[in-house]
């Protein structure tokens, strides 16, 4: 079963940070280590600088909905040539790097933001095409890549456009080195020498050393973030704050209360905001958002002193709870005037990487090659020759086990575990002993355990949780190579799930055969004692996969418990979740009934 995240220990030169707690840090830990696999960094890297930008797509898991010849015949030859100078140098694992993100409650797997249609640039005099990228539904967790017209920001969009077009160093190689700039930095990072290695806490400010020290400044006022001392931060970043949130006795009712546990990267908002102040837009910051285990939304909405000339003005964030804000936009919209945008998160959040840095949950070898060569660009190659990236899987650790009071041996080798310290004859007593009832000890309990999603060595329950990990963030190749490594495809995680009822979130092309290869059940349950077959029909699988699984052999007269409706077949299921495109399992579903 996979256990809760604990806090890292810090490096030594390190420092907490408060807002970016254990669990946030947990969150995008696994992000940074699962989300944008190192070969995927690796393929689209090659291909990119070879000039092969649409492989580079594909590589990165981007579907390219547009065709250069036609925007050349739409939008003529010079929008076309711009177009395609960016594409050459479009990097999409760096997009998808920095891309914001969630994590469901318990369920340990971070997905993309929904159903986002993200600005990366506008072109033409009239600037009515754009480059967009379109964010998934759900899983798998692949994005678009389409060129078209920028649809206007109203009561309907508001919620799913951003604008990225002024954070080019988040999408394009030739910009990726501003990061550090972005964040501060001047010729090091903040709290980091040039070469990568960490401050030590008498190299950092004991006092505001002002905005003329951007680093150092940078330094101090997330320091004070940390301390718990925000309106003290928002002061020296001459960012003043009024809240105008209802607090009727419930503590987390209060924006005030909220946004101390923010990740609001104060020390650069001001110089982001002047960077929009060209648009004419009015901003708010949706912090609320990232406040895990808080029941309401909060907002900040940010405001110049002086309109006239918003790039020289103070700043002022007035807070607001979600609903009150909405009924004051309602209202801006009923009197004509323009109702304020989401400022995007990569205008105004903390860089999770620095915090993860500093929190010791990562070295500077693990981070995506162009974001480690802008925040440290001092820093030399790996002394040991390694590749730059998020790690790729390793071969079973071999652990020990007490085992009927003595210490044994055990580790997964070619798809099971392998007990150094027993004979066959022991295996076969063993298994004899199970089948009448009698308990399973020491190193036979571990290979129960592992697919039963129970206790197990820490090593080993590692391995298990990052095989399921993978899986979740649709890593297929990482997972391949780890059965290639010898772990057990059987594994069961914390929910009873199996490997097959998370094919959804993975190439099943390659990845089912192998499965099947391996002698999976087709008809295992998790634990809401659901199959494979129905888990991806609840959960908007792809055609291709549903018809995999029938192909493949799975029953299809089953039923099961969905929340809301009760017990369903797959045929009501097909119509709760609207999936035309499934008439063929409803009429198989039929079939059945009828013979």
């Amino acid at each position: 079963m996979s256990e809760p995240d604990t806090p890292a220990q810090p490096k030594p030169g390190t420092h907490a940070c408060l807002p970016f707690d254990h669990v946030r840090a947990g969150m995008w830990a696994r992000t940074r280590r699962y989300a944008v696999p190192r070969w995927m960094i690796e393929e689209a890297t090659e291909r990119r600088l070879a000039g092969d930008w649409r492989g580079a797509c594909a590589a990165a898991g981007v579907d390219v909905a547009f065709d250069l010849a036609e925007v050349a015949r739409r939008q003529g030859p010079a929008v076309a040539e711009a177009l395609e100078d960016d594409l050459r140098h479009f990097a999409p694992d760096l997009l998808r790097w920095h891309l914001p993100r969630y994590e469901e409650e318990g369920r340990r797997q971070t997905l993309i933001k929904p159903n986002r249609v993200i600005v990366l640039n506008e072109y033409g005099r009239q600037r009515r095409a754009a480059l967009q990228v379109v964010t998934p539904g759900g899983a798998p967790q692949r994005l678009a890549l389409r060129f078209g017209p920028v649809t206007p920001a109203d009561a309907r969009t508001v919620l799913l456009q951003l604008d990225w077009s002024a954070a080019r160093h988040v999408w394009d190689a030739r910009h990726a080195h501003e990061l550090l700039a972005r964040q501060g930095g001047l010729d090091r990072a903040p709290f980091f020498n040039a070469d990568g290695t960490p401050r030590r806490p008498d190299e950092l400010p004991a006092e505001n050393p002002g905005p003329d020290d951007p680093v150092r400044f940078a330094e101090w006022i997330t320091l004070l973030q940390d301390r718990g001392d925000l309106e003290q931060a928002l002061a020296a970043a001459d960012i003043a704050l009024e809240n105008r949130g209802e607090a009727p006795g419930i503590l987390h009712d209060s924006p005030l209360t909220g946004l101390p546990k923010s990740v609001l990267a104060v020390h650069r908002l001001r110089h982001e905001l002047r960077r929009l102040a060209r648009t004419g837009i009015d901003w708010y910051i949706p912090f609320g958002d990232q406040l895990m285990g808080w029941p309401h939304d909060f907002v900040a909405a940010a405001h110049h002193e002086d309109a006239d000339d918003p790039t020289r003005s103070r700043l002022r964030l007035v807070l607001y709870n979600g609903e009150s804000y909405k009924r004051l936009q309602k209202h801006s919209r009923h009197h004509e005037r323009r109702a304020a945008l989401p400022l995007p998160e990569v205008y105004w959040r903390r860089l999770p990487d620095l915090d993860l840095l500093r929190a010791g949950r990562l070295t500077p070898e693990d981070l995506h090659p162009l974001v480690r060569s802008a925040l440290f660009p001092a820093r030399d190659a790996p002394g040991d020759g390694r590749p730059i990236g998020p790690p790729d899987p390793e071969p079973s650790p071999v652990v020990r086990v007490r085992c009927r009071n003595v210490w044994h041996k055990v580790s997964y080798r070619d798809g099971a575990l392998h007990m150094h310290d027993h004979t066959d004859e022991e295996r076969r007593r063993e298994e004899a002993l199970k089948a009448l009832g009698g308990p399973v000890l020491g190193c036979f309990a571990v290979r129960r355990s592992w697919t039963s999603a129970g206790r197990m060595p820490r090593a080993l329950r590692a391995q298990r949780n990052e095989l399921f990990y993978r899986m979740r963030h649709g890593d297929t190749l990482g997972v391949l190579r780890m059965l290639d490594l010898g772990c057990d495809p059987h594994a069961r995680d914390g929910r009873k799930d199996t490997l097959l009822h998370l094919l959804h979130h993975v190439d099943h092309r390659l990845l089912l055969p192998r499965l099947l290869a391996a002698g999976l059940d087709l008809e295992a349950l998790d634990e809401l004692h659901r199959t494979p077959l129905f888990r991806a029909v609840e959960e908007d699988a792809s055609a291709d996969l549903v018809r995999a699984l029938v192909q493949a052999g799975a029953r299809t007269d089953v039923r099961c418990f969905v929340y809301t409706e009760g017990e369903v077949d797959l045929a009501e299921l097909i119509d709760i979740r609207d999936r035309r495109d499934l008439d063929f399992l409803k009429e198989l579903v039929a079939a059945q009934g009828n013979a």
